[in-house]
């Protein structure tokens, strides 16, 4: 039988680019299902924070936060930061982040992640981030399993 259950995980974030590793607590929340074989999906509830699986290693993580200003500098103009002719989607403290939505559009907001024999099938390197590509905020991220035991 299929079933279906999510999670929210709320995830304080304190810098950007910040790659957070959310790896254990997805492997944690699969365990807790008793899913064996099926599939979890991780996504984010935002358009300037982006979920994607890669590898935890310091240098790398530099490497990926110059490729992120490489992609779409903060320095650049973007009319989304523009707020004398920007009316959609204002909120009262909005802040100049075209940037972040730029970066994110390149990343996307989910991974699916296959589950055999009880465990995520993750290479022996791959972990699974939340990008905070913003500013230091509180954030919503979904991990929803969906499958069955055998």
């Amino acid at each position: 039988m299929m079933t279906s259950t999510a999670q929210m995980l709320k995830v304080q974030t304190t810098e950007a680019p910040e790659f957070i590793d959310l790896t254990d607590d997805v492997i944690s929340f699969v365990r807790e299902q008793g899913v064996t074989e099926g599939v979890v999906v991780v996504f984010t509830k935002h358009t300037t924070a982006s979920i994607r699986i890669n590898e935890n290693e310091s240098l790398l993580m530099q490497d990926m936060a110059e490729f992120l200003e490489e992609l779409a500098s903060c320095d650049e103009d973007y009319r989304h930061n523009d707020f004398s002719i920007r009316t959609e989607n204002m909120t009262e403290n909005e802040c100049p982040n075209g940037h972040a939505h730029c970066q994110a559009l390149g990343l996307g907001t989910s991974e699916m992640v296959p589950i055999i024999g009880g465990e995520l099938q993750l290479g022996r390197w791959q972990r699974v981030f939340l990008i905070e590509l913003d500013h230091p905020q509180q954030r919503e991220v979904i991990v929803q399993v969906l499958g069955g035991g055998i």
